[in-house]
């Protein structure tokens, strides 16, 4: 028997080394708080539309009726998180939050895997930030001071750069 490793785990470890590098040269986001646009890249719920937002999302209760089961968030969270979908190796669910990318509030997907993704919890930018953008986001439009769409393309490209422009 040889000492060196078995040709299925080198080829594991190849394309584990391949695909860091694709999501490194294809510019996925380095910021731990903001997840890989590759793999969540968010995604909207069509029944939300700026002409139906007086009877969806702005309506109180809206995000409680559509939100998916915790048995469904929490399940795929480990399977993200074993998947690699995780900051430094810590696959501890309690350190991470199984969010929405396109919050519930401005007509995110409630179930839609694109959308979801589990967001550190204990970063200077982490869910406590992004749950204060999405109540400011939601108020705007609700208030007609933002588009659905604008507010929605504020967490598909950044969310942290929004947070500076919309919240300080």
């Amino acid at each position: 028997m040889s000492s060196s490793a078995p040709p299925r785990f080198a080829v594991g470890v190849i394309v584990a080394v391949l695909v860091w590098s694709l999501a490194s040269a294809t510019g996925a986001s380095t910021n731990p708080a903001l997840p890989n646009a590759r793999v969540t890249p968010g995604a909207t719920n069509p029944a939300v539309t700026q002409s139906t937002i007086d009877s969806t999302i702005c309506v109180a209760g809206y995000t409680r009726r559509i939100r998916p089961a915790e048995s469904y968030t929490e399940r795929l969270k480990f399977r993200q998180l074993d998947g690699g979908y995780n900051l430094h190796g810590d696959t501890s669910a309690r350190d991470y939050e199984e969010d929405h990318l396109v919050p519930l509030e401005v007509g995110g997907s409630p179930s839609a895997v694109a959308n979801l993704w589990p967001e550190p919890r204990h970063l200077v930018w982490g869910s406590a930030r992004k749950d204060r953008l999405e109540d400011v986001m939601h108020a705007l439009v609700c208030r007609g001071a933002v588009s659905l769409r604008a507010a929605q393309r504020v967490f598909e490209t950044n969310w942290i750069a929004g947070y500076r422009r919309y919240v300080g």
